[in-house]
């Protein structure tokens, strides 16, 4: 299930895309990023619409997911 991120408090926007940039296997390419670099870069996406918050009801977890 898709959540609109707008109506998600600040502080869970900015959990959620912590959580998924750290994640073991998320590819930034050659570059080092810095954990509020990722963050960054993750709420760009999310503001223009490139990914969006999705929530599995049966593992009750959160993910970004791509719409492009």
């Amino acid at each position: 299930m898709q959540i609109p991120w707008q109506q998600l408090a600040p502080d869970t926007v900015t959990a959620i895309l912590e959580e998924f940039a750290t994640r073991e296997g998320t590819d930034y390419g050659h570059e080092q990023y810095t954990l509020a670099q990722k963050v960054s870069m993750l709420r760009r996406q999310l503001e223009r619409g490139d990914v969006a918050v999705s929530f599995d009801t049966q593992t009750e977890t959160c993910s970004l997911i791509s719409l492009r």
